[in-house]
């Protein structure tokens, strides 16, 4: 089958490793996973060594046996911690790889830890498809989110599949080759994969550390003593760029809301809402260093606003994101996010414009650039090089 396209753009373990055999008929298992323990119980009949070589018949095998045994209750014991902590899909699949890491170690044997991966994932009730591709092994799931910097592929009635493991193959295009997907259909195996993370783990105090953050504003300094934890990189290493609906929405987490949301109300509580809002865009145009994401990551990355306050450089899609989510707690005021050629802002929607206003939807915005640009950009200023340049309105905010 030939690709259709290519849209453009772990966890602390704490116990020590267990050599798991067929004569041992369960083993229990347990590992940190942000903030709390997973606790699984692992029968026998799960155990499959897959030393064959890849091919349809071998993966239906190894899917076969291992389905004759006991899988449910490590299946209903996943499903439970994902209740039990609000766990998005994303998020969830994070719990699924390490919950295959346990059982099968990925640098003893990647395939079959991508098997055990795909087997746990569908039998969660997901649909996710296995391609085979010059002895390599592709791991799909289907998901109707808009995905820009993975592989996908069309299936038979049009369900959008992208792919959950491209990371592990460097400097492959997958859209040049042809792949054979494995004929296999599990029962119980069809919803949607979102990548929309709308809730963060509840992490550990002790997993925060402290970073100083300062910018100065009207000739005062400002000092921030925010909370950031290096978990968030783990999580979102290897999340795709999603559109900008669920881009924006990605929260803090509890303990870095708490260190930083507060200090920024009582900051601006004395001004008004447009000076306040102008503090923020200042805070967030320079209190952080910038560099592109070709530079800073070797891609196009969109940071999350938690990872922008954690990491010490950021471009314009990073700020954008966490001055979206600083003027949405602190004002929540309309805003539109939009997108040039070669660069992303915001305007927000005040009771009276700054500026030359943006029109949209019959509203006026006033445009607040929040990335570093030639000049020192006040409220309602556009620079200068994209004043006769088209933009889209590619996210539109309504509290």
């Amino acid at each position: 089958m030939k690709l259709v396209g290519v849209k453009y753009l772990f966890v602390l373990l704490t116990m020590l490793p267990v050599t798991l055999t067929a004569n041992t008929r369960i083993q229990h298992f347990s590992f940190e996973f942000f903030g709390h323990t997973f606790n699984f119980t692992l029968d026998s009949s799960l155990v499959q060594n897959y030393d064959d070589s890849l091919s349809e018949a071998s993966i239906i095998n190894f899917h076969n046996n291992a389905s004759k045994g006991d899988y449910q209750t490590l299946i209903n014991e996943l499903a439970a911690y994902k209740e039990k902590y609000k766990l998005n899909d994303w998020i969830f699949y994070q719990l699924i790889r390490e919950t295959a890491q346990k059982i099968s170690p990925k640098s003893e044997n990647y395939n079959r830890y991508t098997l055990y991966k795909w087997f746990l994932l569908t039998k969660s009730g997901y649909d996710a498809k296995l391609l085979l591709g010059n002895n390599r092994l592709f791991f799909y799931v289907k998901s109707n989110d808009d995905i820009f910097d993975i592989p996908y592929f069309k299936g038979e009635a049009g369900q959008q599949y992208v792919c959950l493991n491209i990371h592990d193959y460097k400097r492959i295009d997958l859209a040049k080759e042809e792949l054979n997907p494995v004929k296999i259909k599990i029962s119980g195996a069809s919803k949607a994969f979102s990548y929309r993370v709308t809730r963060l783990p509840d992490f550990k105090p002790t997993d925060y550390s402290d970073k100083s953050i300062e910018f100065s504003y009207k000739h005062k300094v400002y000092h921030y003593n925010v909370k950031v934890n290096s978990n968030i990189s783990t999580i979102f290493k290897n999340y795709p760029v999603v559109d900008f609906e669920s881009y924006f929405n990605i929260p803090l987490s509890t303990e870095t809301y708490s260190s930083l949301i507060p200090l920024l109300k009582n900051n601006v509580k004395g001004m008004n809402q447009k000076k306040g809002v102008d503090y923020l865009m200042r805070f967030t145009r320079y209190a952080f260093l910038y560099e592109a994401d070709e530079a800073n990551f070797g891609k196009e990355k969109r940071l999350s606003p938690e990872q922008t306050l954690f990491t010490d450089k950021s471009d314009c899609d990073d700020r954008v994101g966490l001055f979206f989510f600083l003027v949405k707690e602190i004002y929540n005021l309309p805003m539109i996010a939009l997108l040039y050629p070669d660069h992303i802002t915001m305007a927000v929607q005040f009771d009276k414009p700054t500026g030359t206003p943006i029109m949209h939807d019959g509203k006026n915005y006033t445009v607040c650039e929040p990335t570093p640009q030639l000049r020192d950009l006040k409220i309602g200023q556009l620079s200068a090089s994209l004043k006769e340049q088209a933009y889209k309105v590619v996210y539109v905010y309504e509290p």
